[in-house]
């Protein structure tokens, strides 16, 4: 539920999440070698929830967005979007889900927009391919770009617009069929700071005004500013989740807590500057001290026997 400031109230066991993975893995295979992206990754986001996505290059979070877009298919475990189950879904119902259900920027613009058309027939494209009305798709394609800050730029062709137009552009094209899920691949990458402040900010107002569930896969160090929910991923699994709380009764201040994600079968990552800190290898010791669990380097003579 979300508050009168569009933060939104998630009570732990409200409604089961709107995106959930459990214990998935991508493995891709060629004549003589196989590739492990995720390792059985572990994943839960609440409808609604505007989420980021980072990790170094080779995590796996790319591999990721392309499951949950219905452009890969996981090689084992469990993914579901909504009430669809995209493990066992066949290619003619992926069509409709990438048709209608998710929407897809690219961190490339020539990925997302045709360049020979103008921003609102680009709009308009994916709402002729699902066969509406000419005047309903002309309609919402006025409408998506006026939301977007661009309602003076409909005869504006890609080349016509700044990089960052042309990726608030591509936002209202993914959004084009209303899909209840907005996925984006580096949507910032090309972008100055202050351009992509101006696209974070959209994405933000159509998560509110909307209730659009976003997930932004991104390198942007000052994401955990502009989302709910940072995860972490490392090796194929998610290692850690930043959480941002606002409280308006003060003002609006805001605070952040980071935790260690533990996987249904138990395993944790610990941050690798914690390991490196505290010169852990290999192994490392962790007792029960009360109510936590403590977790230090090995000692000489660790494991040996009297």
């Amino acid at each position: 539920m979300r508050t009168q400031s569009g933060r939104i109230d998630r009570p732990e066991a409200a409604e089961p999440p709107y995106i959930h993975c459990e214990d998935l893995f991508k493995i891709y295979k060629t004549d003589d070698l196989e590739v492990v992206a995720l390792r059985g990754l572990d994943l839960r986001v609440a409808r609604g929830e505007m989420m980021a996505i980072v990790g170094a290059s080779g995590s796996g979070k790319s591999t990721l967005l392309n499951i949950l877009a219905g452009l890969d298919q996981p090689s084992a475990g469990r993914v579901t979007v909504g009430e669809r189950d995209l493990l066992t879904t066949d290619e003619a119902d992926l069509v409709r889900y990438r048709r209608v259900e998710v929407g897809f920027v690219w961190q490339q613009t020539g990925r997302n927009l045709i360049p020979y058309l103008t921003a609102e027939q680009n709009v308009e494209v994916p709402m002729i391919l699902e066969g509406r009305p000419r005047g309903e798709t002309r309609e919402r394609a006025r409408m998506l770009l006026d939301q977007v800050g661009l309602g003076e730029k409909l005869a504006n062709k890609p080349q016509e617009m700044s990089g960052g137009e042309q990726q608030r552009t591509a936002i209202a094209v993914a959004l084009a069929n209303d899909p209840p899920l907005l996925l984006a691949d580096e949507p910032t990458g090309e972008l100055d700071s202050t351009t992509a402040d101006e696209v974070f900010a959209v994405l933000r107002r159509l998560n509110r005004d909307l209730g659009v569930t976003i997930v932004i896969v991104t390198h942007d160090r000052q994401i955990t500013q502009r989302v709910d929910r940072v995860v972490a991923m490392r090796d194929g699994r998610t290692s850690t989740e930043l959480v941002r709380h606002v409280q308006f009764a003060r003002g609006t201040e805001a605070s952040i807590d980071e935790f260690a994600v533990v996987d249904r079968s138990g395993r944790l990552q610990i941050p690798r500057d914690y390991l490196d800190q505290l010169d852990i290898g290999a192994r490392a010791r962790i007792e029960l001290a009360g109510d936590h669990v403590e977790v230090r380097p090995e000692r000489p003579g660790d494991g040996r026997r009297a």
